[in-house]
């Protein structure tokens, strides 16, 4: 295509707000104009918006669900923009999350999100709004977006999940012991699935335990992979094939240090009985 910009998704919110809009446009095999006269817009008003030169408007992003069939994707894509519920490079990585084929996560300190149980994500979102870092808004966005996620392994070929988490992540109390308990219950059901499988890593893993903060690794379904990582402050999407080998050779002996299913099963129902 002549004088077709190369897009940076992660250069910002709004480049990644205008590199998926590009996605689903070119999906539809249509061009700028075409969109944009579907939209209410002109077609310079959708490439600006595409290359980040112009900020989407919440009337844009829902004349884009509209034309493009997208539900309320764009229009919840503009509220995360807005709002700042999410870290810089999540978006685009939840993009990719929703078609792999395969998703390996480590956690620490609390239940991966994936896993959640409303009553849980409610819980860390509202003590969030507590400690005053996200509004009341922004918690509602943010479990919204999580359930959102959530849905998309409901699909004909769910992903195969493989899941290790820090023993810390079932030792912490969250929400209370009612919501605690059926998060413990929801993990047993999780490690029952077919396509799935669930590992702690006791705390007595010590130093050979690979990862010193969360990180996530998908693979998809052309066998390329990509890898997420997060700090408190930052999100990190990183697609080298060098870097997501090698913290693909870490994970696996992350498994190889943990326990398996069946212990880690064992483990859960301990931390329900109440038992260390």
């Amino acid at each position: 295509m002549v004088n077709r910009k190369e897009l940076n998704p992660e250069r910002s919110p709004e480049a990644a707000f205008g590199a998926r809009l590009r996605s689903a446009r070119e999906e539809c095999g249509w061009t700028q104009d075409q969109l944009g006269e579907r939209m209410g817009f002109s077609g310079r008003h959708i490439s600006g918006v595409e290359t980040a030169n112009k900020p989407p408007t919440r009337r844009l992003a829902a004349c884009a669900d509209a034309a493009l069939g997208t539900g309320d994707q764009f229009e919840r894509a503009w509220r995360e923009l807005r709002h700042g519920v999410l870290l810089e490079g999540f978006t685009e990585y939840a993009g990719y999350e929703a078609r792999a084929a395969e998703i390996r996560l480590f956690e620490i300190g609390i239940i991966p999100g994936l896993l959640q149980t409303p009553a849980y994500a409610q819980a860390l979102a509202h003590g969030d709004v507590r400690r005053g870092t996200i509004t009341s808004e922004q918690a509602d966005e943010r479990i919204a977006v999580l359930a959102e996620r959530q849905a998309t392994l409901v699909r004909h070929r769910p992903p195969t999940m493989l899941v290790v988490m820090d023993e810390s992540c079932i030792r912490r109390p969250v929400g209370g012991a009612k919501v605690m308990d059926h998060q413990l219950k929801r993990l047993v059901e999780f490690a029952s699935l077919p396509n799935t499988m669930m590992q702690i890593a006791p705390y007595d893993i010590g130093e050979r335990r690979p990862f010193n903060l969360p990180i996530n690794l998908l693979t998809l379904y052309d066998r390329s992979m990509v890898a997420y990582a997060e700090s408190q402050a930052q999100g990190h999407l990183e697609r080298e094939p060098t870097f997501v080998l090698s913290a693909l050779s870490a994970y696996h002996q992350l498994q190889a240090e943990s326990l398996s299913q069946t212990a880690s099963v064992d483990l859960v129902h301990q931390a329900r009985k109440g038992t260390p």
